[in-house]
C-alpha cells in the first residue's frame, strides 16, 4: 500500500532543457524563479552563450556598469539604439538580470571547482532563459473595481563545458 503524507511539501524536480551532457566535461547551474524579466534574461543569455567564462563575469559587469549594452534582437520595439554593437542596433542595459544571470554563472564555476575541472578553459554551451510562475496581485481602484498586477517569474539554465586547448 502507497503511504503518502499529505503534510509533505511538494518539491518540484527541475530538469534541463538541454540533454546528451558528458557529465565528466560539463557542469551545469541553474536559477529558478527569479525575479527579473524573462524577456531580458533571454537576450543576455543569447549573447552570453559561446563566451568562455571569465569573458562572460567581465561582460556582465560591464553590463551592470552600463558600459557595454546587451543587443536586443526579438524584444526590440521601441528600444534605442545603442553605440558600438555589432550585427544589432537596438539594445539596452538589463542590469538587475545582469546580476541575477553572474550570480549563476558564479555558482556553475564553484560547481566546476568542486569537481576539478579548470575554470580558464570553460565555455558556455547552452544558456537559456524562460518564464515560470506568475505571482498575482490586484491593486484596488476606485468604484470597487481592481487592476491586476502580474509579475512573471524566470528560470534560467547554464551548461558550461571544458574545451581543450586554450
Amino acid at each position: 500500500m502507497n503511504q503518502h503524507n499529505w503534510m509533505e511539501p511538494k518539491v518540484p524536480k527541475w530538469g534541463y532543457s538541454i540533454t546528451e551532457l558528458d557529465p565528466d566535461k560539463t557542469i551545469k547551474a541553474s536559477g529558478r524563479e527569479l525575479r527579473v524579466s524573462p524577456k531580458h534574461a533571454r537576450e543576455v543569455c543569447k549573447t552570453i552563450k559561446g563566451m568562455k567564462l571569465d569573458q562572460a563575469k567581465e561582460y556582465l559587469q560591464q553590463v551592470m556598469a552600463k558600459q557595454k549594452p546587451v543587443p536586443f534582437r526579438r524584444h526590440k520595439k521601441k528600444v534605442g539604439h545603442k553605440h558600438g554593437m555589432q550585427k544589432a542596433f537596438a539594445g539596452r542595459y538589463p542590469v538587475k538580470a545582469a546580476q541575477k544571470i553572474l550570480k549563476v554563472l558564479e555558482g556553475a564555476e564553484a560547481n566546476a571547482e568542486y569537481r576539478g575541472l579548470d575554470a580558464e578553459r570553460l565555455r558556455i554551451v547552452h544558456a537559456s532563459a524562460y518564464p515560470g510562475m506568475k505571482i498575482k496581485r490586484y491593486i484596488e481602484r476606485a468604484f470597487g473595481r481592481s487592476t491586476p498586477r502580474f509579475k512573471t517569474l524566470c528560470h534560467v539554465e547554464l551548461v558550461l563545458e571544458e574545451v581543450e586547448g586554450t
